[in-house]
């Protein structure tokens, strides 16, 4: 009972913190299953796997539920997306491939620099220069082909690269926002694929609630609370100070980082 109701508050933590930042709920949900992992004396040789595969299937829901909106107010530039699509599928399956074929304190490291960067970012200026070459179909294939190997290999659904480089690429903030929602269902899709067959393939674990490298348990729990608590978060934005409350929560994944970076050190 007591994981049903972590699993439940990991959801309400990352359904809040994606509606109130515009962040994919894989930079809470990987970190935060981790923790459960390591509590619950799962193999340290893929307790990094598990929390990676099943953040990505819980983005395959997540994703789906935000493109559907974004649809409704035409906020989805459908030709970008289509050029997007078939490089991030690529870049996910392999971004899979390289986290199955490392460590699990290897892959740990190289998330808990991805969560440094993310944090640190919000404290530079703004990147100014703007330019519509980005989008040319040879731009963006390179694009895809990066973002969908980091999300991949991170268990995030691409929106923190996917927005700003759709942006300087001189597109609305809204149409950046829609456009990635509608990305994280390709990249997640072939991510997940990829942890279910490689993770099989290795038969990591006899858990009836777990294929693979997905937990079945975990994702049910965090999509079930996930999704409502976007919406609240997205209301919360509306009166609250966001700039300063994503200051702090910077702060917060930088000690996240940093604990996640010794831990694999000690």
């Amino acid at each position: 009972m007591i994981e049903w109701i972590i699993y439940l508050s990991i959801g309400v933590l990352a359904g809040t913190s994606a509606g109130l930042f515009g962040l994919g709920g894989g930079i809470i949900v990987v970190p935060a299953l981790v923790m459960v992992y390591q509590w619950q004396g799962m193999n340290n040789d893929f307790i990094m796997h598990f929390a990676v595969g099943t953040s990505l299937m819980t983005i395959v829901v997540t994703s789906l539920s935000s493109a559907y909106w974004h649809y409704r107010y035409h906020h989805i530039n459908w030709y970008l997306v289509r050029i997007l699509a078939p490089a991030l599928l690529l870049g996910a399956l392999a971004g899979t491939y390289f986290a199955v074929s490392i460590s699990s304190r290897v892959l740990q490291q190289i998330f808990a620099i991805f969560m440094f960067i993310m944090a640190v970012r919000d404290w530079l200026p703004s990147f100014s220069i703007r330019s519509t070459s980005l989008i040319k179909t040879k731009s963006l294939l390179g694009f895809g082909l990066l973002t969908g190997t980091i999300s991949a290999l991170l268990g995030i659904g691409g929106g923190t690269l996917i927005v700003p480089y759709l942006v300087t690429a001189k597109q609305s903030i809204k149409q950046a926002i829609g456009s990635s929602a509608a990305c994280g269902f390709p990249i997640s899709l072939a991510a997940v694929v990829g942890f279910i067959y490689l993770g099989s393939e290795i038969s990591v674990s006899d858990n009836a609630w777990q294929t693979g490298f997905v937990d079945w348990k975990a994702f049910l729990g965090i999509v079930s609370t996930s999704i409502i608590f976007a919406r609240l978060g997205a209301s919360i934005a509306k009166r609250l100070p966001v700039d300063t409350l994503q200051r702090i929560f910077s702060i917060v994944l930088l000690l996240v980082a940093v604990k996640m970076w010794f831990e694999t050190t000690v």
